[in-house]
């Protein structure tokens, strides 16, 4: 699979994910402090890292870099 293909799929996902984790929180299926809430930030910022990356488009990448490190910071007190 080409890499441009790749980098695709995961920015779709990451816009996925992310979209899902806020509407589930706006809805009140989950809370912000739930893992799997967090988990989807997470995988989601990673997502569109890479698309980010392959685009070389800086200031979503940027925007992204500390997206998940809110996300990780968020999962790892939400399972402790």
């Amino acid at each position: 699979m080409k890499r441009s293909v790749v980098a695709e799929i995961c920015g779709w996902y990451g816009i996925a994910a992310i979209l899902a984790a806020y509407a589930a929180v706006s809805f009140g299926v989950i809370d912000s402090q739930h893992h799997v809430y967090q988990l989807l930030n997470l995988t989601g910022a990673i997502g569109v890292i890479v698309v980010s990356l392959y685009k070389r488009v800086w200031q979503t990448l940027v925007l992204n870099v500390v997206w998940v490190a809110i996300a990780g910071i968020g999962l790892i007190r939400s399972i402790m």
